[in-house]
Parts: structure tokens; C-alpha cells; sequence
């Protein structure tokens, strides 16, 4: 996205002069509440000696002291608040420094910004005629209408700007702080006032500790910033603050009226990433991986669309499953290492989240709200979002299973509603994976949510075993490699042509029998008629392949009619591609896609069809093995009894 062609300067100078004044109103100030209820006590400033430093941090241990506030009763001093934040401690922690410094820079901001709205929209002039009560009565009504906007337009900036140079201080701590009340329009002052009283509540209530601080200030900003903005979509005269943009230089940071500025809270990686060539075997799960990884830059940040969504081909969701060790944990390294890497390179902010065992939880209701809170980071449309649920045959039970906990089945219930349900939208700006040694366990509804299907099978060939022996033992060794093309065998596309060339005939022994006799009947499957009678014999072998399995067999075709790749060059010199409109961005890639074809529709039926024969018969060996297993303990019990009854 490039930035707009008349976004202003908004000096250093002019937020600076503003310091004082947004130093004042966090040291304190008074405010009585008209809008929201005050659901915490004012901070109090301890009792201390003239010329006597305040240490904000005391807490006196003599009884009835606390109960002897020397501050007025509406008096709010966010400065104390913040730095009365966890342990008793004389000195200031580095992260509530980081809070302070950011929301007085945020609130100079604001108030920069609203001295220039003022003066454009000629507020200024109508501020100086009511002081010395010389305004005209026909101009009371724009009086009023110009303080509001500016009143809005200060709290947009206020919330933008703290969630905005808080960001690197986020971490995986959330907090959900409620809906924001306090907003007055008036004018500017009052309504910073009723932020920072508000402000001031929530960390009170839900900022324990310095961790979450930091997400009690960003989550009550965000708040903010859709209050605001959609009281904003009725206000008038706000054209001063909507049409134009703004740059503060030295923050990096972009103001464009309501919208919140594009680097917003990403997530600091830690994993160790790996390579694509360091990847060996998983020919198809791989390359759609690497693939995938481009469509997700795709994505356009004003839109809030990405062109392959519309277009057809992204994959929203998809399920990654082989034997122990075949490389599921790799794939998701490699992934992300790729879209932190490109998102580096293009300024986007880039969330990474994982689903564990550990989000399953024993109390009623926890484990649902631990999936909530997954899936609504991943799927914030400000960001990059690359969600994987790792072992999800353990994180989300079967339902009505009875090995399944309450807490597994609430998962389910919300990965299932959020990966297909009737208020989803796939915005093209994120994108899930499950992956799963035992996908037979996957409740059967949940597993057909996964668009795509990743076969991760590992090494395969001798070469493949050739390459992963060369790659783990590293170089501190010289033993010759022999006869072998070091990594020719991971040419990515060759191997993935001669991948998907493998699934024009079934290769699961019930799939076959279904293929042999529709195609002895009808003959080579070159139609959609003959493709739809060769789905309803499928059908009717398996009555769990529905329309769902349809849907996600056509969506599997799309994604090969884009089969192209996204040039290196495009994501290494994003203004090529990545900050195009996207009216642009859609159009080079509408010039990319290929046609479709029938062999491209009857290799994907197959992949598809012989994952779900696979788990089926899976699942109906595992079940039949426990129950031969119960019968021969029930055998031998019997024998024992006798035994000892005679």
C-alpha cells in the first residue's frame, strides 16, 4: 500500500509544543463521569512533606490510612495509576516508562492534530468570537457541529496513536477491558478527559501486572478507536479531519482519518525457522505452503480484501497430516519464517498464533473462550495472521465421543463455527492450519472444514533420504557424497507435477473399486457429467462425502488454476506488487491465472476422496483392533474366574 499522494507533515515542533499539556492531564486532573460508571477507586496521592519526591509506588500498611484519600473524589492521575502497577518497587519498571512516554506522545499527537483541524475548518476563529461573546447566533449550530468533529477527530488520533507506538511492547498477554462509554464530544479537552478517566478505570481493574499493562492500554485504544469511528460515520462537518492524511516522520506513522494506521500489534517470533530446502520430501504440502505464503501478501489493507479471495483460489484453511516425524512441525517453521520474512520486508504486521493442549482447560466455558481469543487474533483484518492448531486430534474432541472433555468439545464447537459458519468472512489476510498424526480422530465436520489438504509424508525416495542424511549431519564431517545431485530431488516443481500427476488414478484400495466400476460404465471421466456420476459412487460408498467435500474439491482446483507463482522479485521490492491498489494487484494476477482443466478436476477428486477413505479406514481399524483387544481381555478374564472357581 503506498502512501497517499497528499498526506501532509505534521512537524515535530507542532506535537512537541503540545508536551505540557498532555504532561498536565496525565499528572492529573479532575473529571466527574457522565456517560460510564466508575467501577474502580480514583488513584489518591500519598500524604508526603513539601519539596519531598512522591514515591507513587508506597502503599502504607497502617490500618485506616488508605481510607484518608487527600485527593478530591473525582480526581484522576493516570501517572500514579500506572506506576502503582505491580510490586512495591521506588523505581519506574521499563514498561510502564514505555506506557507513559507512549500515551504522552499519543496525546501531543492528538492535540496537534486538532489544532490543525481547527484551524482549517475555521474553528479556530469561531473559538476566539465565543470567548470575547461575539458570535452570531446563525453560526452557534456550526460552532457546535466543528467542536464535535474536532472532539472525534482527537480521540481517532488519541487511540491510533497509543495502540500504534505501543506495539513493540505487546506480547501475548490480552485482555478483554469491555465496551468504551466515556466518550463526550463537547469539545477536544473534555473529551481526552473522559478517555483518560476511563483509561485510568481499566487499568485499575484489569492492569495487575506490567504484561497486562501493556495489553489492558492496546486493547482499551482499539476499543476506542471503533467507538469513535463509527460515531464518526454520522458527524458533520468532519471532512477536515477525514479528507486528509497526515505523517508524524519520526513515529513513522501514517494518519488517515478513522482508519486505523496499518502496523498494528504483530507477534515477536521466537521459532526457529527453516528454510524451503530445508524441507525434504512433502513434495505438494510444501510447495502450497510456499505458495500460500505469497497469496497472504496479497492483501490489501484499505480494502480489507485480498484479490485471491475474490478471485477464488486462496485457502483459508487447510489440514496437514502424516506419521510421526514426516515434517508437520518443520512445515509450520518453514510457513512462518516465509511470512515474517516478507512482512518484514513490506512493513506489515505479522500475528503468529498457536492453538495447543494447554489452551484445554478444566473450568466450564475457559476452553471455548481460550479458542475465541485464537481465532479473533488471527483473524484481526489489520494484520498478517498465520493460526495452527498442532495436534488437534488431542486440542478438539469428537462430539459426542466420551473420551472427548467438555473443554476439547467447547474447541471444536468454536473452530467449526469459525472456519465455516454463517457469520465467517474470509478477508484473504489470514489463514489456519491443522495438523494431526492421528486425523482419523478429528471430529468428521471439523476436519471437512479444511479447504486443502496436506499430505505429509516425508522422505520418500532414495534421493530424499540422500538429502535429509546430508542436511541433519551438517558439514563438520568429510565423508564424499557420493553419486547423488545434492537437493536436485527437491526441485520443487518437477517433483510437485510428478506429485500431482500420481493422483490421476485413486491409490486407496476403497477409492480404486469405486473408480473401476464408474469409469468400466461410463469411460474415461472427461465431462462433468461423468465427474458428478463419479462423486455420487463416492457418495454412496461413503456417506460422509457431502457437498462440503464438493465445495472443497472445487476450491482445491482453483487454487491450481492459480498455480503460478508470485514472483521473488514482487515481495522482495514491495511497491512492484504489495503496494498496489487493489484493483492493480487483481489484475496482474487475474493475467496469471490459468485455465481449468479436466485432469486438474479428477487429480483433485482423488487426493481429496483418498484422504477421507484413509481416515475411514483408519479409524475403522482402530476401532475394530480396540474392540478385539476388549474381547480378549474379556476371554481371559473369564478363564482366570473359572480357574479360580474351580
Amino acid at each position: 500500500m503506498s502512501a497517499p499522494r497528499d498526506q501532509m507533515e505534521l512537524t515535530e515542533e507542532a506535537i512537541r509544543k503540545q508536551y505540557a499539556a498532555a504532561a498536565a492531564m496525565l499528572a492529573g486532573f479532575d473529571h466527574a463521569p457522565r456517560l460510564a460508571k466508575a467501577v474502580a477507586p480514583v488513584a489518591a496521592e500519598a500524604d508526603r512533606s513539601p519539596g519531598v519526591g512522591a514515591r507513587p509506588r508506597f502503599r502504607s500498611t497502617t490500618p485506616g490510612l488508605v481510607t484518608q484519600p487527600s485527593a478530591k473524589a473525582e480526581g484522576v492521575r493516570l501517572v500514579d495509576r500506572v506506576m502503582a502497577v505491580g510490586e512495591d518497587d521506588p523505581i519506574v519498571a521499563p514498561v510502564e516508562a514505555s506506557v507513559l512516554q507512549a500515551l504522552r506522545r499519543a496525546l501531543a499527537i492528538a492535540l496537534a492534530v486538532g489544532e490543525q483541524i481547527s484551524g482549517v475548518s475555521g474553528l479556530t476563529e469561531l473559538k476566539k468570537a465565543n470567548l470575547e461573546g461575539r458570535l452570531p447566533p446563525d453560526r452557534k449550530t456550526e460552532f457546535s457541529e466543528l467542536l464535535t468533529a474536532e472532539a472525534l477527530a482527537v480521540l481517532s488520533v488519541f487511540g491510533n496513536a497509543a495502540a500504534f507506538l505501543l506495539a513493540p511492547q505487546a506480547g501475548a498477554e490480552t485482555v478483554e477491558v469491555g465496551a468504551v462509554d466515556e466518550v463526550l464530544t463537547d469539545n477536544a479537552p473534555l473529551a481526552l478527559h473522559g478517555a483518560l478517566w476511563e483509561l485510568d478505570q481499566k487499568i485499575a481493574v484489569f492492569g495487575t501486572d506490567d504484561p497486562k499493562l501493556v495489553a489492558t492500554v492496546l486493547a482499551y485504544a482499539e476499543q476506542l478507536m471503533a467507538r469513535v469511528k463509527a460515531r464518526g460515520a454520522t458527524a458533520a462537518r468532519i471532512q477536515a479531519f477525514t479528507g486528509a492524511n497526515y505523517r508524524v516522520e519520526a513515529d513513522d506513522f501514517p494518519i488517515s482519518g478513522f482508519e486505523p494506521a496499518r502496523k498494528a500489534r504483530g507477534t515477536t517470533l521466537t521459532m526457529a525457522f527453516k528454510k524451503p530446502e530445508e524441507v525434504v520430501g512433502n513434495h505438494i504440502a510444501k510447495y502450497q505452503a510456499m505458495r500460500l505464503s505469497k497469496m497472504l501478501m496479497a492483501y490489501d489493507f484499505d480494502r480489507k480484501l485480498n484479490p485471491f479471495a475474490e478471485l477464488g483460489g486462496f485457502i483459508f484453511t487447510f489440514m496437514g497430516d502424516g506419521k510421526p516425524g514426516t515434517g508437520k512441525t518443520t512445515l509450520i517453521q518453514m510457513m512462518a519464517g516465509l511470512i515474517d520474512g516478507y512482512c518484514k520486508i513490506a512493513g506489515y504486521p505479522f500475528r503468529y498464533q498457536n492453538l495447543s493442549i494447554d489452551n484445554v482447560d478444566s473450568y466450564q466455558g475457559k476452553s471455548g473462550q481460550n479458542a475465541k481469543a485464537f481465532v479473533t487474533s488471527v483473524m484481526d483484518p489489520s494484520v498478517i495472521g498465520f493460526g495452527t492448531v498442532d495436534d488437534i486430534d488431542q486440542v478438539a474432541g469428537k462430539r459426542g465421543e466420551r473420551g472427548s472433555s467438555a473443554g476439547q468439545q467447547e474447541i471444536t464447537a468454536v473452530l467449526m463455527e469459525a472456519f465455516a459458519g454463517a457469520n465467517t468472512v474470509v478477508r484473504g489476510n489470514c489463514t489456519f492450519g491443522m495438523f494431526s498424526n492421528y486425523p482419523e480422530n478429528v471430529d468428521d465436520a471439523l476436519r471437512q472444514r479444511a479447504g486443502a489438504r496436506f499430505l505429509v509424508d516425508g522422505p520418500q525416495t532414495r534421493e530424499d533420504y540422500i538429502d535429509i542424511l546430508a542436511l541433519l549431519l551438517g558439514k563438520n564431517h568429510a565423508i564424499p557424497l557420493g553419486e547423488h545431485d545434492l537437493y536436485a530431488a527437491q526441485e520443487i516443481r518437477r517433483a510437485v507435477a510428478e506429485s500431482f500427476e500420481s493422483h490421476g488414478q485413486p491409490k486407496e484400495e476403497g477409492l480404486k473399486t469405486v473408480w473401476a466400476a464408474v469409469e468400466g460404465k461410463l469411460g474415461p471421466l472427461d465431462t462433468l457429467a461423468k465427474l458428478g456420476a463419479y462423486l455420487k459412487a463416492i457418495q454412496e460408498a461413503d456417506g460422509r462425502f457431502t457437498g462440503r467435500a464438493v465445495k472443497n474439491i472445487t476450491d482445491a482446483v482453483k487454487v491450481r488454476a492459480m498455480d503460478f507463482e508470485l514472483p521473488d522479485e514482487w515481495m522482495e521490492k514491495p511497491e512492484l506488487f504489495l503496494f498496489r491498489s487493489y484493483d492493480e494487484k487483481a489484475g496482474m494476477i487475474t493475467e496469471l491465472r490459468r485455465p481449468i482443466t479436466v485432469e486438474m478436476v479428477v487429480q483433485e477428486i482423488n487426493r481429496y476422496a483418498d484422504s477421507e477413505f484413509r481416515y475411514a479406514d483408519k479409524s475403522d481399524e482402530v476401532a475394530i483392533e480396540g474392540a478385539v483387544r476388549d474381547m480378549r481381555r474379556m476371554e481371559e478374564a473369564k478363564r482366570r474366574y473359572l480357574e479360580g472357581k474351580g
